[in-house]
């Protein structure tokens, strides 16, 4: 102490380094020289090198040492900053192990001891008292009580660690400081396997003579903690013990509840994401049961409701696959029950033996089947995975529901866009005809109608009048389009109308019913001469022009570009003559092809011309093939436009 009599006290901070428990020994001898204390020096400076040593070497942290004298003699505290329990060897059967002997010095050298526990750490301080002055008993190889706060005695409930050795842990310093020699915490979950043993201390519990107190858990949890044996005046310490391992094993609950819940929502949103992204019916219903086994169950069935109301087996799968046939049987018992969870909006329970649950398939209304899943191997199916199932069978269910929209829609996509293409190519005596067409949504999930199309219509005078065109826009607006410029071109040509003409009553119409779309036209009059030349008359509006092939591969563009249709009440159509010789070859090609880019490159003309020359002399199919096939390889994404390709080739 000071002269006034004031207590004397230093704090240091040392780092981790074995030269610190000498720098704690001259702080302690100074406090102790300064407070008149040193006859307890000796004792003092090898306690406190013992536990600045055990801080250094096993907590491996940086150790703070408070030095404090006053009349009562000195009290020095020792504290680490690593978060955990601590394990005091105070078994004189254990006497000779190195870990914990400086607990073991503390507990007979000193007058009192105890232990702290912070968020940040834990520490040991000790007492040594003036000579003269009167201490309390102490009882040895127990921490003193009440001289040591029973929330340090119990440790923090940071979560350190798994659930089991926190409780193992609280066990350990329960018993040290009620001289209880077993302890014992059972839990039992509810779930019909009775109470567990989650955390033990020493060889068991008997029945008599022990300390039972229940702990406080949410249903259907139940807990209790025991002790042996139990002495009078350690009841408030179990208690308060009893509250915090509750708080401890609830928080554990909750924690894995909420994991559990993260879980199912992960795998809900998953098993969506990858239902939502098949737009195939049948493929849809194969990987419902591959996503439920054995996350949710044993095995899966999956019933699909057909156009006469029966359910039919759409697809199953057991995780164990010797084991498909005996499911098929028990799917044919637990019809009746399958049959009633169709009817119903909630689950509906498996008997015996197929021992599951059944859930409705509904979207939008309307329903479409049912999932039955089985309870897995350890016969769990509780709330959660029949909520899980419920919302997995709500998601199986809108993405089946929309295949077979996606698979009417396409159906009708793909018979409009037949309707607006020859059914085939007509027979012209010493011309070869062919054509390829290739829809933007084929190679994606589109499923709109596209604004290409091809004609070849037969005059009333024996000539040939060859037609590919482009209507602005897709879809069904674009589809009428088409249609309407397809039948009007017909109509007017078989009427006899000249080119020109057919060219402005199509302009006037598209212009008056066209709705603001406009099309491109290249229409070619083949007249075929005795010698086998062929004469076009080759009128093109708005359109690309088209590539003449010669026999020996050297290419030109020919015709003369006008005006699209649609877009001025006048439309220009100047007219080009063309000769078809024996081998020549006329290819026509909507702006599907030349403006299909690949990172900022067109095909562009240049591409498709020197791709048809590589062509020349091949059959028109085959070249109508090849340039289809060069387009859409391209570049890797799908085709955003539609393509077209038709070639005429003079026949040698």
């Amino acid at each position: 102490m000071t002269a006034s009599g004031a207590p004397i006290v230093r704090r240091t901070l040392l780092p981790a380094e074995l030269r610190s428990p000498g720098a704690a020994r001259s702080i302690v001898r100074a406090v102790a020289t300064e407070g008149d204390l040193t006859d307890v020096l000796d004792e003092a400076l090898l306690l406190t090198t013992e536990l600045v040593t055990n801080a250094v070497v096993h907590a491996a942290t940086q150790v703070t040492v408070e030095v404090s004298a006053d009349a009562t003699g000195l009290t020095i505290t020792v504290l680490d900053e690593l978060p955990g329990p601590l394990l005091p060897n105070t078994d004189g059967d254990r006497a000779e192990d190195e870990r914990g002997r400086g607990l073991l010095l503390v507990n007979g050298m000193s007058q009192r001891w105890g232990t702290v526990h912070h968020p940040g750490g834990k520490g040991v301080w000790f007492h040594l008292a003036r000579p003269g002055t009167a201490a309390a008993p102490t009882a040895p190889g127990t921490t003193p009580w009440p001289t040591v706060d029973p929330l340090a005695v119990l440790g923090s409930l940071a979560d350190n660690g798994g659930l089991s050795e926190q409780l193992e842990d609280m066990l350990r310093r329960l018993a040290h400081a009620t001289a209880a020699t077993s302890a014992t915490i059972l839990i039992d979950h509810g779930d019909d396997h009775g109470p567990r043993t989650t955390a033990a201390l020493g060889t068991g519990v008997p029945p008599d003579g022990s300390t039972r107190v229940p702990l406080r858990l949410s249903r259907p949890w139940r807990g209790e903690l025991t002790l042996h044996p139990a002495y009078a005046g350690t009841e408030p310490l179990v208690a308060l013990a009893a509250e915090r391992i509750g708080l401890l094993v609830e928080n554990h609950r909750l924690r894995r509840a909420d994991l559990a819940r993260q879980g199912w929502l992960t795998f809900l949103a998953e098993a969506g994401e990858l239902l939502a992204q098949s737009l195939d019916v049948e493929l849809t219903f194969a990987l419902i049961p591959r996503l439920i086994v054995p996350r949710l169950g044993l095995w899966c069935a999956v019933h699909a409701l057909g156009e006469d109301g029966e359910l039919r087996l759409a697809t199953s799968t057991h995780s164990d696959e010797a084991s498909v046939p005996k499911l098929l049987d028990l799917l044919d018992a637990a019809r009746p029950q399958l049959l009633e969870a169709l009817g119903l909006d909630a689950p509906v329970p498996l008997a015996a033996p197929a021992d599951g649950v059944a859930v409705a398939l509904v979207a939008r209304g309307q329903r479409l089947g049912t999932i039955a899943v089985g309870r897995d191997a350890d016969g769990r199916q509780g709330a959660d995975e029949i909520a899980a199932i419920e919302d997995f069978a709500r998601r199986a269910a809108v993405a089946i529901d929309n295949n077979r929209i996606y698979a009417e829609r396409r159906a009708i996509a793909t018979a409009l866009q037949r309707s607006l293409l020859p059914p085939q190519l007509p027979e012209i005596e010493g011309v070869d005809l062919g054509a390829e067409y290739v829809p933007a949504g084929s190679y994606s999930t589109e499923v709109d109608v596209g604004g290409d199309f091809y004609d070849i219509v037969g005059l009333p005078d024996g000539r040939w009048l060859v037609v590919i065109g482009d209507v602005s826009g897709k879809g069904v607006q674009a589809a009428i389009v088409t249609g309407l410029v397809r039948d009007v071109t017909r109509a007017l040509v078989r009427d006899g109308r000249p080119i020109a003409e057919t060219l402005s009553r199509l302009n006037e119409t598209l212009v008056e019913r066209g709705s603001g779309r406009f099309c491109t036209l290249a229409l070619a009059v083949l007249a075929r001469r005795p010698d086998g030349v062929v004469d076009v008359a080759l009128h093109l509006a708005g359109h690309d022009q088209p590539v003449l092939v010669h026999p020996d591969g050297r290419t030109r563009l020919v015709g003369r570009c006008g005006t699209a249709l649609g877009l001025l009440p006048v439309v220009k159509s100047p007219v080009e003559q063309v000769q078809l010789n024996a081998g020549d070859m006329l290819i026509f090609t909507t702006d599907g092809v030349t403006e299909r880019r690949h990172r900022g490159v067109l095909f562009g003309v240049d591409r498709l011309r020197a791709e048809a020359s590589t062509l020349a002399g091949f059959p028109a199919e085959v070249v109508a093939a090849r340039l289809r096939t060069a387009a859409v390889t391209f570049s890797p994404e799908p085709p955003r436009d539609d393509i077209a390709v038709l070639t005429v080739r003079i026949e040698t």
